[in-house]
């Protein structure tokens, strides 16, 4: 049997803006609005899920990490015996924790780091390793633009293990970060950090985001594809726009002057029903009456929910149901963009999207595209 070194770094506060729509938690003062708001954590149980299926493969794994929160209690729960080689303070883990591990894990003379966290995570452990150790991401956080992220938990633990047993190449990939600030103000400031090597399988792991493109024939098709919508809404249903420049384009159609470029918006009735709402907002608003949800994908990773729209949770795709669900993109979209990709956390919801789907392309023009 074949064994292997892995490090193992678990962001325990990652993602627990997503729901309540404060779109990260890098800064202290957003982590204490999320616990305010009613967030939970979300990293442990995604860490959970990859170990796993980690823990199936035919690896003699050993894992190495951090104490409690940031990996042990984890890795415990999933049945192996980690060697803690670095205690933090439980309840105060902070990015100097993960860097602090990355630079054990170069000590130890791991195989692989394998982290649970979002894009700030990815950048903090690529600072110490830069290309030394292959990296991993679990996707956990609110923002994931960088390409060394597995489509889904499972997927990430399943990879590391093809990897050791030599089954899977390495790729150089990029390391991107977002201005969380800007982009709560509704600009999307990315950053490149760099590159990391990271087991590759063009199915299972996941592409750096693609730029926004505004040419005119792109703005053109985005207000057909608007106008279309448009006029197909009915009155009294509550309509949920996802974020992205695309989805944007309704509020355009509708006239309104205010509307929230990287958030979630309600409408109704022709009206701006909430602006940038939670997931608690959401199902509030939809209680008792018909409801639609309206996304589209990310460019060229292909993820309609999972990625930056987490207020549409689990919770409210089963409230609205599958079947209403309208998804939006131009075809220069759909020329990068062939497959659709579902990561709720959910597995048997994500399980329903299985198959095809339609997605709106044009004035009155369709096409089913995969999902994956």
């Amino acid at each position: 049997m074949s064994e292997g070194k892995v490090g193992l770094v678990v962001n325990p506060i990652a993602g627990m803006g997503g729901k309540v729509g404060l779109k990260g938690t890098d800064e202290p003062e957003i982590l204490e609005k999320a616990r305010e708001l009613g967030s939970e954590p979300v990293a442990p149980e995604r860490a959970f899920k990859a170990l796993e299926k980690l823990k199936e493969s035919s690896v003699e794994v050993e894992i190495l990490t951090c104490s409690e929160e940031m990996g042990e209690n984890e890795a415990r729960k999933a049945g192996f015996d980690p060697k803690v080689v670095l205690e933090i303070d439980s309840g105060e883990t902070t990015s100097e924790d993960t860097e602090d591990a990355a630079k054990e894990f170069l000590e130890e003379g791991v195989d692989i780091i394998l982290f649970a966290g979002g894009d700030g995570t990815a950048r903090d452990v690529l600072r110490v390793v830069e290309g030394n150790i292959p990296i991993l991401g679990i996707p956990t956080g609110v923002k994931m633009h960088s390409a060394v992220f597995a489509n889904t938990p499972e997927i990430a633990g399943r990879l590391v293990g093809r990897y050791l047993i030599g089954s899977l190449p390495l790729r150089e990939a990029e390391v991107m970060d977002v201005d969380e600030e800007a982009f709560r103000q509704n600009r999307l400031d990315t950053d490149l950090k760099g590159f990391g090597r990271t087991p590759y399988d063009p199915r299972w792991v996941q592409s750096a985001k693609s730029p926004t493109v505004s040419s005119g024939s792109e703005e053109s098709d985005q207000e057909s594809i608007a106008r279309w919508v448009v006029e197909h809404m009915e009155e009294n249903r509550v309509y949920i726009l996802g974020p992205g420049t695309t989805t944007r384009s309704v509020p355009d159609e509708l006239g309104f002057s205010e509307f929230t470029l990287l958030g979630v918006d309600l409408v109704k009735n022709g009206e701006l029903l909430a602006e940038d709402v939670t997931e608690n907002d959401i199902l509030e608003k939809i209680e008792g009456g018909p409801s639609t949800i309206i996304i589209s994908p990310i460019g060229k990773q292909g993820f309609i929910l999972g990625r930056g729209n987490q207020q549409v949770s689990p919770e409210v795709v089963r409230r609205v149901g599958v079947e209403n669900i309208l998804i939006l993109a131009t075809p220069n979209k759909l020329t990068e963009t062939p497959m659709l990709k579902i990561d709720t956390g959910d597995s048997d919801l994500d399980e329903e999207f299985r198959g095809y789907m339609r997605v709106i392309m044009g004035y009155g023009v369709e096409r089913p595209v995969p999902v994956t």
